[in-house]
This record gives C-alpha cells, structure tokens and sequence, in this order.
C-alpha cells in the first residue's frame, strides 16, 4: 500500500487538525464539521495528483487553450455517519463523482473493549472498472474500512482504490496496510501512535460522529 501522510509536511492542514483535536474548539458543531470538509478538500487535492488525465482544448474568448483534463470513473463511498462532512469535502473537488453510503458502527456483545462491525445500510453504483474513493475518518483499527470494503465487492472490481481519513492509529493504518492490495493509496491527514482499551485513537479528537452531529443514544 501508498501511504501519504500529510501530517509529514507542514500546512494549513495543521491549523485544521488542531482545531478539531481542541476541546474547546471542537464544541462547535458547525465549526468542526466546516474543518472536515476541509481536510477532506485538502486530502482531495493532493489524491487528485495520482488520477488520470486526457489533453484536452477548450474554447476561450480569445482563441483555444490546451488543458490537460480528469479522466476518471469516480465512485465517492462514504461511512455514516461521520463520514459525511469528509464526503462533502471531497465531492466539493470531484463534482462529477458518483456517490455510495454505507452503515459501518461498532456492535459490543460482551463488554466495551470488544466489538464486532455491523454492516446494515448499503447504496451503490457499480464498481466495475472506476476509481473507488472509501472515506472514514477515523481509522482506529481499520476494521471498519475492511468490513466496508467488503460489503461493497458484489458491486464489480474497482481499477483503483483510494482510501482517505483525517487522523489513524498506526495499528488502524498497518491493518489496512497488510489488508488492501498493495496498489491501493492511504491518504491520511495524521496518525497517531496508539488505541486505548476501548479501541478510540489517543490522543485523537473525541467521537467524530457525535462532534459533528450530537451525541447518540447507546442501544
């Protein structure tokens, strides 16, 4: 797997991720869910750079212009319910991407620290031979990605597979390493270094979902 770590790097993507890790920043709703977004813009540029392009010549009002052009089948695939800010951000970049959504949420049996993915909800297009984009972002123990992923093979085969979350764990990051074909990219605003016992990412940022949407009852 091509992992890009943005994180590396020095940006304004730093001023985005500290303010969404800020316990007192990230108390506001909107305000979190603007900064996904714009990670997720962000994220998307730089993936941009690794797609197809065909030469292309538009007409201006002054004579031709040549320009290279995307040239891709993009499917944008999305994990409720977090995920739809990082969603909206990339479709702000890929506008003429079609879109798939997808139910992934931590099932307990037993006790806290252990978990089953439940799969429940499921709308897509075909897969056959496009550029699938999975978003999550929040990439703990990379299950979640995985049981996605798999849930969406009945689709068709995807010629490339991109997947984009705003902070991991690095046991989240080396599980979909050693999951997902090696040509698949991980493009990925920071990583941290470990999970807690309840598998949430330290030092992290909180729940995503219940930041950007309100907190949920626990069923």
């Amino acid at each position: 797997m091509h992992i890009h770590n943005l994180s590396l790097e020095n940006s304004i993507l730093n001023t985005f991720i500290s303010e969404i890790r800020d316990l007192n920043i990230q108390k506001d709703s909107m305000r979190f869910r603007r900064n996904i977004e714009r990670i997720g813009e962000v994220l998307g540029y730089e993936m941009s750079k690794f797609l197809n392009y065909t030469p292309n010549t538009i007409k201006t009002p002054l004579g031709d212009c040549a320009i290279n052009l995307l040239n891709n089948d993009i499917v944008l695939c999305s994990i409720l319910r977090a995920g739809v800010p990082l969603h909206n951000g990339l479709l702000n970049y890929f506008d003429t991407a079609e879109n798939a959504f997808i139910s992934a949420y931590r099932h307990h049996k037993h006790n806290p620290e252990s978990f089953e993915i439940i799969v429940e909800y499921l709308a897509c297009p075909s897969l056959e031979n496009k550029t699938l984009i999975l978003a999550d972002p929040m990439l703990a123990t990379g299950q979640s990605m995985v049981a996605t992923f798999e849930a969406l093979k009945p689709f068709g085969t995807p010629k490339k597979v991109h997947l984009i979350s705003v902070i991991g764990a690095q046991k989240g990051v080396d599980f979909v390493q050693h999951t997902f074909d090696h040509n698949t990219h991980l493009w990925i605003a920071a990583i941290d270094n470990k999970l807690n016992d309840k598998g949430y990412i330290i030092p992290g940022l909180g729940d995503a979902g219940d930041l950007a949407f309100g907190e949920k009852l626990q069923h």
